[in-house]
């Protein structure tokens, strides 16, 4: 079972670009569809983007298209999330995930196994 660990979060204003990444252990990263989740506060856990194991299939919510995306390097088994033309909505901790899916895309957070501990975002107007 893969572990995972985000970094790449911060302070930024708003119009600007984040680059997420995950990076996770064990040697069957590819087999995992990954998936990227936020939480703002008081609020639940939505999802973002996901990616096939291949990288071949990708997925955004729609309050995110056109300003992220998601890719996966397996060599490196890390999976990232550039966020572009960020907004104060934004602002969350977002959470890298793994399912065990592979081949096709995951949207609910019971698909998912393993989560990551998280990394904040915070966009200020």
């Amino acid at each position: 079972q893969v572990q995972l660990v985000e970094s790449g979060g911060g302070l930024v204003q708003a119009g600007g670009s984040l680059r997420l990444s995950c990076a996770a252990s064990g040697r069957t990263f590819s087999y995992y569809t990954m998936g990227w989740f936020r939480q703002a506060p008081g609020k639940e856990r939505e999802f973002v983007a996901a990616i096939s194991g291949s990288g071949g299939s990708t997925y955004l919510a729609d309050s995110v298209k056109g300003r992220f995306t998601i890719s996966r390097d397996n060599a490196k088994s890390s999976v990232y999330l550039q966020a572009n033309s960020l907004k104060p909505d934004d602002t969350a901790v977002y959470y890298c995930a793994a399912s065990p899916l592979g081949h096709t895309i995951a949207l609910a957070t019971a698909q998912y196994a393993v989560w990551g501990r998280g990394t904040q975002v915070t966009v200020s107007s």
